[in-house]
């Protein structure tokens, strides 16, 4: 518990909880909203793609997408280190950040496999695409789902960031 005191008490922490910089807090839960939802919203289109909505639409090329949801995960880890290291505290003793976590940590291993195994595969818009992908694309739905509602749980269940 010390240390994530002496986290909290840190300038940067302090900086992003008490400044009243538009740079501060909000603009770093602005970038967090914006990566989650570029990150989780391209996903889920590239899923339900694969779950055959828009069958029009060819599967292989938006293996292109695949470093946009990098990129947007990448500022999306960022900005939730900054908000996590502001209130320390209360986020790294709540349980629901764990299960947060571990559904970031699902969904990142489906992701992976979508892109090993789906677009791997160099007859992807040839045939039907395998139960397997198909089940992937849902797992992958339920384990985003499943971090956006943790973490806004978070707010309502266990610690509460200010009460002491």
């Amino acid at each position: 518990m010390d240390f994530l005191l002496w986290l909290e008490q840190t300038s940067f922490s302090e900086w992003v909880r008490e400044s009243s910089s538009l740079f501060a807090y909000p603009t770093i839960l602005f970038l967090h909203t914006i990566g989650l939802a570029t990150v989780v919203g391209v996903n889920a289109g590239i899923d339900l793609r694969i779950l055959g909505f828009a069958p029009e639409v060819p599967v292989a090329p938006m293996t292109r997408l695949f470093p946009v949801m990098w990129v947007a995960f990448g500022i999306n880890a960022l900005s939730g280190t900054a908000l996590l290291i502001a209130d320390a505290t209360t986020k790294l003793t709540s349980p629901v950040f764990y299960v947060k976590m571990i559904f970031i940590a699902l969904a990142l291993v489906d992701l992976r496999l979508l892109k090993t195994h789906v677009f791997g595969d160099p007859f992807i818009d040839k045939g039907p695409l395998s139960p397997n992908a198909k089940i992937l694309a849902v797992t992958s739905l339920i384990f985003w789902v499943g971090a956006i509602t943790a973490g806004r749980l978070m707010a309502y269940i266990g610690p509460v960031s200010g009460v002491r």
